[in-house]
C-alpha cells in the first residue's frame, strides 16, 4: 500500500511529494549502473591487467640484476696434490652479483611492446562496449517503467470515472430512473476497475524492481524516476538512413575498434614469432668472491679471503638458431592463421553492426507509423466514448454499449502509450549508434 501511495502521488501530480523525493533521471541511472555493474568491473580489471602486461613488456628492455650467496660443507676422503687421498672436512662460501643486458632479440621486445599497447586499447574498447550494452539495457528498463507508470495512471483515472458513474446510477436508482441491475452493474464495474488499477500498480512495481536490480540497488523502496517533459516532439523526428549512421558508427563503435586493434596485434604476433629466426645478442657482467676453509689447516681469515678471491667478468653472448625441430616455422604459421581469423572477425563485427543499424532503422520506422496511427485511433476512440457517455447519462445507451465504448477507448490509450515509448526507444537507439548519449532531456 505504501508503494501504491507513492505511485498515486506521482501520477496525480502531487508536486510537493515529488519535490521531497530523490528522483532518478535516465542519465543518473546509466551512470550509477556503469559504476556498480559487476560485468563492467570485470572489464575494468581486464584493462588493469593489460596495463600490467604493457609495463612488463616495456621493462623487458632493462638489464636484470641478481645476487647470490652459497655455503657448502664437504666431508670424507678427497684427492690431494701428491695424488693421495686424505679424509678432510672443508667449508666454502661464495658471493656473486651478475647482470644481463639484452642487446638484440630479433626485434621481439619492440613488437611485444607494440602488441601490449594494442591489447590495452582492445581491452579499453571492450570496456566501452560493455558500458554501451548496459546503457541500452538501462534505457529499455527505464522506458518500460515509464510505460507502466502511464498505464497505471490511466487505470486510476478509470476508477475515478467508474465511481462517478456509480454515484449517478445510485442517484437514478433511488429516484426510480434506473433499475437495480443497472446500479449493481455500475458497482461491479468499479470493483473491476479497482482490480485493474491494482494489477497496473503491481506491473509498475515489478518494472521498478527490474530497473533497481539492473542498477545493483539493494531495494526498490523509495525509488522514483523522473518523467520526461511533455515537450518531446516525436512527430518532428527525422530518421537518418542506415548507410549514413553506419558510416559514422564504423569509426566510433568500440566493438569494431576492439576487433581492429586485435587484428593489428596479429601482425605484431607474426613478427614476434619470426624474431626466433634471428640471432640473439646479450651483454653479461658480474662480480664474485669466495671463502674456503679446510679443517686441520691454517686458513686465511674471512675478510682477507674475500678480498684476495674477488673477481670480475664481462662478456657478450651470441646465440644463433640453426634448427629447433621446426618450432619457429610452426609458430609463424599459427600466428598467420590467427591473423586471418581475426580479419574475418573484424569483417563479421562490421556486418553485425550494419545489420543491427538496419534493423534498428526499420524498427524505428515501423514504430513511428504505429505511433501516428495510435494517436489517430486514440482521438477517434475518445470522441466516440464521449458521445456514448453522454447518451448513457441521458438513458439513450445501454450499460453494455457504454462499457464496450470505454473498453475500446482504454485499449486505444494503452496502444498509444506503448507505441510512444517504443518509438522513443527506437529513435534513441539510432542516435546512440551515432554517438549521441542516451538521455530524455535531463
Amino acid at each position: 500500500m505504501k508503494y501504491t501511495g507513492i505511485l498515486l502521488a506521482l501520477f496525480l501530480g502531487a508536486s510537493e511529494c515529488m519535490d521531497a523525493q530523490d528522483t532518478w533521471s535516465l542519465t543518473r541511472c546509466i551512470d550509477y549502473a556503469v559504476t556498480h555493474n559487476l560485468t563492467v568491473k570485470k572489464r575494468e580489471a581486464a584493462c588493469e591487467q593489460s596495463e600490467v602486461s604493457l609495463s612488463t613488456a616495456r621493462s623487458s628492455r632493462l638489464p636484470d640484476l641478481n645476487a647470490g650467496v652459497n655455503h657448502s660443507f664437504n666431508f670424507g676422503r678427497s684427492l690431494q696434490n701428491d695424488n693421495t687421498y686424505k679424509r678432510l672436512n672443508t667449508q666454502n662460501t661464495g658471493l656473486n652479483l651478475s647482470t644481463n643486458i639484452p642487446l638484440f632479440t630479433g626485434l621481439r621486445t619492440v613488437n611485444q611492446i607494440a602488441l601490449s599497447k594494442l591489447d590495452l586499447k582492445a581491452a579499453v574498447a571492450d570496456l566501452e562496449s560493455a558500458k554501451e550494452d548496459l546503457s541500452i539495457q538501462v534505457a529499455s528498463s527505464y522506458l518500460e517503467l515509464l510505460f507502466k507508470m502511464e498505464l497505471s495512471e490511466v487505470a486510476h483515472r478509470q476508477v475515478e470515472l467508474s465511481k462517478e458513474m456509480l454515484l449517478q446510477k445510485q442517484a437514478f436508482y433511488e429516484m426510480g430512473k434506473a433499475s437495480k441491475a443497472e446500479w449493481l452493474e455500475a458497482k461491479a464495474r468499479v470493483a473491476q476497475d479497482e482490480l485493474s488499477a491494482v494489477q497496473s500498480d503491481n506491473g509498475c512495481q515489478m518494472a521498478t524492481l527490474d530497473l533497481t536490480q539492473l542498477l545493483e540497488l539493494a531495494t526498490p523502496e523509495e525509488f522514483l524516476i523522473e518523467r520526461p517533459s511533455d515537450d518531446i516532439l516525436l512527430d518532428s523526428i527525422t530518421l537518418v538512413p542506415p548507410a549514413e549512421i553506419y558510416a559514422e558508427a564504423l569509426w566510433i563503435k568500440p566493438s569494431v575498434k576492439a576487433a581492429q586493434y586485435r587484428l593489428d596485434g596479429a601482425a605484431k604476433n607474426i613478427r614476434i614469432a619470426k624474431s626466433a629466426y634471428f640471432p640473439q645478442l646479450s651483454l653479461g657482467a658480474g662480480l664474485s668472491t669466495n671463502y674456503y676453509n679446510v679443517s686441520g689447516r691454517e686458513n686465511g681469515n674471512f675478510g682477507s679471503q674475500l678480498k684476495d678471491n674477488f673477481s670480475q667478468f664481462i662478456g657478450i653472448t651470441l646465440s644463433v638458431p640453426i634448427f629447433n625441430r621446426l618450432a619457429t616455422r610452426n609458430q609463424v604459421r599459427s600466428a598467420k592463421i590467427k591473423q586471418v581469423t581475426l580479419n574475418w572477425e573484424l569483417e563479421e563485427s562490421k556486418k553485425v553492426l550494419y545489420k543491427e543499424i538496419q534493423q534498428a532503422y526499420y524498427n524505428a520506422l515501423n514504430a513511428g507509423s504505429q505511433y501516428r496511427s495510435s494517436c489517430l485511433a486514440d482521438e477517434a476512440a475518445q470522441e466516440s466514448f464521449a458521445l456514448v457517455k453522454e447518451k448513457y447519462q441521458n438513458g439513450k445507451a445501454t450499460a453494455s454499449e457504454y462499457n464496450e465504448s470505454r473498453t475500446g477507448w482504454m485499449k486505444a490509450v494503452s496502444d498509444r502509450i506503448q507505441a510512444k515509448y517504443d518509438y522513443l526507444f527506437r529513435t534513441k537507439i539510432l542516435d546512440f549508434y551515432r554517438g549521441v548519449p542516451l538521455t530524455l532531456g535531463d
